[in-house]
C-alpha cells in the first residue's frame, strides 16, 4: 500500500488509478518512452494491463524507446500479442518472440551508439515522446522523481514527454534514495564540458526533475525486477581473467599504467562478470569503476573492499546479491554513483579518465575487427549497447571472450568478421583463454599472425593461417580474398560447424582450397 514514505504530498494520492485506466492512456502509433536499463528500474504494471488490453481487442501497435534491453512485462508481452511497432535504442535476445518479430522484420528495430540516443532525443530527431512510463521508489512533494536501481534514459525521456506515468513500486529500497545523480547537459551551442573529474563527482540532483502538473497518474506496483542468478565462472572464464590481470601487471610494469590503477568498465553476461570477478584475486587494489551496468562482480569487489568507487547508469544484483545489499545498504550508497545513460557512456567523460574499457564480442577477426551484434552477419542479437561508446574512447580497449563456442564448432576468431561494428581502429587488445593479442601499433600482418597465434584455438589455427597465406597472394595492405572469407561461416551454416572435414571427405575440403 502506498503511503507517506512513498507520496511525498497529499495532491499525489489523488493521481492514483488502476494499471488497466493508466493503459488507455496509451494509443495506436505513440512513442512510449519506459525507465530502467537491462532488466532493472522498467516499468511493469502498466505495460501488463496494455498487452491484455490488446489481447482483448484494443488496436494498439507502438514505439518502444528505453535506455537499453527492459525485462519481458514490456519486451515479451508486448510482442506475444503484436503490440510492438518500432523499437528503439537496444534490446533483450532473451525476450524470443520480439526477438523473432525483429529478425523477421515486423518490428522496425534501430541499433544505436545508447550514448547518442538521449541527446538525440533532446535534439527532437525522432518525434515526440508521447507516453513516458516511469517506475519510482517515491515521488517527493515537489513532484521529482526518486528512481530505482535503473536510470537509463528516464531524465530526457521524462523532460520531454507529453504525458507521464509513474509507477511507485512499493519492492524498491527507499535505501536507494541519494544514490543517484542526475544531469542533462545543454544543447548545443550552448553546451559546456560535464565537469566529471574523478569516478565518485556528483554534478546534478538525486532525483528527476518532474513537476506535480506534469503527471498524469500513478500506478500502484509491487512487481520486482526480472534478474535472475548468473552462472558461475568456468575455467574458460577463469583463464581469460588471469590473462587480464597479466596483461595489465604487465602494463604496469612498463610504465604504460599508472600503479593506481585507472577506472574500468565492463559489459554485461556472465563472461564479463566473470573476468571482473577475477579481479579479487589481483594484487589491484582501490580499484574504481566508470561503466555502464554494475552486475554482482561490482557489488562483491566493494564487500571485499577491492572497489572503493563505482559509477554507472544502473545496477542488475541478482536475487542473492540483492539480499546481500540488503545488509548493509550504506555500504553501497556510500560507493555507488547512478547516472543518466548519455553521462555514464558520455565520449569526453571516457577520454578524461582514462577508462579501461572491457566487452564480449560475437566474433573477431584476423585483423581486428570485431562483431557486436549480428550473427552469422544478418540476425541481430540484442545490439551494439554501449560498447562502440567505451571502445573506441577508452585509454585501454580490450575485448574479451571464449575461442570457441557451441561445444568448440565455432570459431571466435574469423578471417572476416560477418558484420563489423568495431573497426581495427577502434580496437587494441583481444583476450581469449588461449592468451593476450596486443595489437597496438601493429601493421595488418603482424595483427593477422598474432591473433591467430594467442587467440585462436588450437582446432582452428591451421585454417587461420590457410587462409591468411590465400589472402596474402592478392597483395595489398591488408590481404583479403573475397572468395574465401566466409569459409568458414559457410560451413557452420551447411554442416553445423566451422571445423574443416577430413581430407578424405570429397564434398569439403577446406584445407586443398588454400593450398591449391
Amino acid at each position: 500500500m502506498l503511503d507517506a514514505t512513498r507520496l511525498r504530498t497529499p495532491c499525489l494520492f489523488d493521481k492514483i488509478v488502476s494499471a488497466d485506466e493508466a493503459a488507455t492512456l496509451i494509443t495506436d502509433g505513440m512513442n512510449v518512452g519506459v525507465s530502467g536499463f537491462t532488466p532493472s528500474g522498467y516499468p511493469k504494471k502498466t505495460t501488463l494491463a496494455l498487452a491484455k488490453a490488446i489481447k482483448a481487442g484494443k488496436k494498439c501497435r507502438i514505439n518502444i524507446w528505453s535506455g537499453a534491453s527492459v525485462g519481458p512485462e514490456i519486451e515479451e508481452a508486448l510482442a506475444e500479442v503484436g503490440g510492438i511497432s518500432g523499437r528503439m535504442p537496444y534490446y533483450a535476445a532473451s525476450n524470443k518472440t520480439l526477438s523473432r518479430q525483429i529478425n523477421t522484420g515486423s518490428v522496425t528495430y534501430i541499433d544505436q551508439h545508447l550514448s547518442h540516443f538521449a541527446q538525440q532525443i533532446d535534439y527532437g530527431f525522432y518525434g515526440d515522446v508521447d507516453v513516458a512510463i516511469v517506475e519510482a521508489a517515491a515521488i517527493n512533494a515537489d513532484g521529482s522523481i526518486v528512481l530505482g536501481p535503473g536510470v537509463g534514459n528516464t531524465p530526457m525521456l521524462v523532460k520531454h514527454a507529453k504525458k507521464i506515468i509513474v509507477e511507485v513500486n512499493t519492492s524498491i529500497p527507499l535505501t536507494l534514495e541519494g544514490m543517484h545523480d542526475i544531469y542533462i547537459c545543454s544543447k548545443p551551442p550552448e553546451r559546456t564540458e560535464i565537469p566529471i573529474y574523478h569516478v565518485g563527482d556528483r554534478i546534478g540532483s538525486p532525483y528527476v526533475s518532474c513537476g506535480l502538473d506534469r503527471i498524469t497518474c500513478i500506478v500502484e506496483s509491487d512487481i520486482v525486477d526480472h534478474v535472475r542468478n548468473l552462472s558461475d565462472p568456468d575455467e574458460t572464464s577463469k583463464k581469460i581473467a588471469a590473462n587480464l590481470v597479466d596483461f595489465l601487471e604487465h602494463e604496469q610494469r612498463h610504465g604504460r599504467l599508472p600503479q593506481q590503477m585507472l577506472p574500468l568498465q565492463s559489459g554485461v553476461g556472465s563472461i564479463a562478470n566473470a573476468v571482473l570477478m577475477g579481479l579479487a584475486e589481483s594484487k589491484f587494489d582501490n580499484l574504481t569503476m566508470y561503466s555502464e551496468i554494475l552486475q554482482d562482480s561490482v557489488f562483491k569487489l566493494i564487500k571485499c573492499g577491492k572497489v572503493t568507487q563505482a559509477s554507472g547508469c544502473a545496477f542488475t544484483p541478482s536475487p542473492t546479491v540483492w539480499e546481500m545489499y540488503k545488509e548493509d545498504p550504506e555500504l553501497y550508497r556510500n560507493r555507488i554513483v547512478l547516472r543518466p545513460l548519455d553521462i555514464s557512456n558520455n565520449p569526453e567523460v571516457i577520454r578524461r579518465l582514462g577508462v579501461i574499457s572491457m566487452n564480449t564480442p560475437l566474433e573477431f577477426d584476423i585483423y581486428g575487427q570485431a562483431n557486436s551484434t549480428h550473427v552469422m552477419g544478418n540476425r541481430m542479437m540484442n545490439g551494439i549497447g554501449g560498447s562502440g561508446d567505451y571502445m573506441r574512447n577508452g585509454y585501454l580497449t580490450i575485448f574479451s571472450t571464449p575461442s570457441t563456442a557451441k561445444g568448440g564448432n565455432i570459431s571466435s576468431v574469423v578471417p572476416m568478421v560477418s558484420h563489423a561494428d568495431h573497426t581495427e581502429h577502434d580496437t587494441m587488445v583481444f583476450i581469449t583463454e588461449q592468451g593476450v593479442a596486443d595489437i597496438r601499433g601493429l601493421s595488418p600482418l603482424k595483427r593477422a599472425k598474432l591473433i591467430i597465434e594467442k587467440c585462436a584455438h588450437p582446432d582452428f589455427r591451421e585454417q587461420l593461417y590457410d587462409y591468411l597465406k590465400m589472402a596474402q597472394r592478392k597483395n595489398g595492405h591488408e590481404p583479403v580474398d573475397l572468395e574465401h572469407a566466409f569459409d568458414m561461416h559457410i560451413a557452420l551454416e551447411k554442416t553445423g560447424t566451422m571445423k574443416e572435414k577430413s581430407k578424405e571427405e570429397d564434398h569439403y575440403d577446406y584445407t586443398r582450397r588454400f593450398t591449391a
